[in-house]
């Protein structure tokens, strides 16, 4: 099996397609921490004792290493230039593109294991071994990538957050509170959603009928 190597390619549009360049890491990183988190909402249901929270959205996933730069010559006689190696992993990754007004997008691929879509989030250089004329020859920088997710689909993802007003038309069947339950996960809401549509009859519920969920409070 032969050994891969960890790419970083840089792309000039959200779509992936208009490729900038690759930088392909010197070291493979020892290892790499991949975070996921989710975001929920404390509230609290009329006449409740206890909050309780509610899903609110999956924020982006995050990947952080280290990267190894070593210009020793020991890693690599073709590659000896500290300064060229670093400059031109920031090119791709960090520095601002002028054509998107932005750094570039990223992705990093290593393998069958890893393939990400992604924007560098943070980058911090440190500089460990040097010449007598403080010419430096080797350099651990620490880099976490935030996942890219396309502005549209990140949008309708969020459609059906308790955090935004809904309109839902009645179709015969529908309750109140079953329609609470779906907007919010939680029926308990449905008497003040009767209350701010001024619904008198909320038990049966006309087809057609068109009745906004306001954010939760």
């Amino acid at each position: 099996m032969s050994l891969k190597y960890l790419s970083i390619t840089a792309y000039k549009d959200k779509s992936f397609n208009s490729k900038v360049g690759t930088y392909t890491v010197m070291i493979n990183p020892e290892k790499y921490s991949h975070t996921y988190s989710v975001d929920y909402s404390e509230k609290q249901g009329q006449g409740t004792p206890d909050a309780t929270i509610k899903y609110h959205k999956s924020t982006p996933q995050t990947i952080s290493f280290e990267l190894v730069f070593d210009a020793t010559g020991v890693v690599s006689t073709s590659r000896t230039d500290l300064v060229s190696e670093v400059n031109n992993f920031k090119k791709l990754a960090y520095d601002y593109n002028g054509d998107i007004h932005s750094p570039n997008y990223l992705e990093l691929n290593w393998g069958e294991a890893l393939s990400f879509q992604c924007r560098l989030t943070s980058l911090a250089i440190n500089y460990t071994l040097f010449k007598p004329d403080g010419t430096p020859l080797r350099a651990r920088a620490n880099v976490s990538f935030k996942e890219y997710q396309d502005p549209e689909k990140a949008d309708s993802a969020s459609a059906t957050s308790p955090d935004l007003t809904h309109l839902v038309t009645v179709i015969a069947g529908d309750t109140l509170p079953a329609l609470t339950y779906r907007v919010y996960g939680d029926s308990a809401y449905y008497l003040q959603v009767a209350r701010f549509n001024q619904l008198d009859n909320f038990r049966n519920l006309t087809p057609g009928t068109q009745i906004q969920f306001p954010p939760l409070q």
